[in-house]
């Protein structure tokens, strides 16, 4: 899978930017609700909701804050595998990358605790096998953006075929 200098494997960044989108596309779908947690998460009882409103936000400003991370962090895992993502520089790219990464994992972190230990809002045992998956796919994408992305490993060149006359 990694045998190859400079060669990326792309499937795990891909997959990061689909599940991306979809953690977007749930939260923008409970933003329209005016309802807090996730589509196939546990239910938020309504006080929730009022200590919510009180001590953070608006319920549905929340969702779409978070709508709107799902979508930057699509787009971070996007232009870690295409080529116009290349031209961002490296620098810019792992600092972005291990941000989302913190932040990610940290949620994974909680979701697998709760789901598999059960000591917080109620995800259950086949969250906290997501949450696994998802920290594998996470350090997948990353050490693929980081290794192809080393100095000194670009790929050889292309042939290019010339007709002599």
């Amino acid at each position: 899978m990694w045998s190859e200098p400079g060669r990326q494997v792309r499937w795990p960044g891909w997959t990061m930017a689909a599940l991306f989108l979809g953690y977007g596309l749930g939260k923008a779908v409970f933003a329209a609700q005016g309802k807090l947690g996730f589509p196939g998460g546990p239910a938020v009882p309504a006080e929730e909701y009022e200590r919510y409103a009180r001590d953070m936000m608006d319920v549905a400003t929340a969702q779409w804050l978070a709508a709107s991370n799902g979508l930057l962090g699509a787009a971070l895992f996007l232009a870690t595998v295409a080529a116009a993502g290349r031209r961002i520089p490296r620098v810019l790219m792992l600092g972005a990358l291990t941000l989302a990464s913190a932040g990610v994992g940290a949620g994974m972190v909680v979701l697998i605790a709760d789901g598999l230990v059960g000591f917080g809002v109620g995800w259950r045992w086949y969250h906290g096998l997501l949450g696994i998956a998802v920290l594998a796919l996470l350090a997948a994408a990353f050490l693929s953006y980081v290794r192809a992305t080393r100095r000194g490993t670009s790929p050889a060149p292309r042939r290019r075929w010339r007709v002599r006359a």
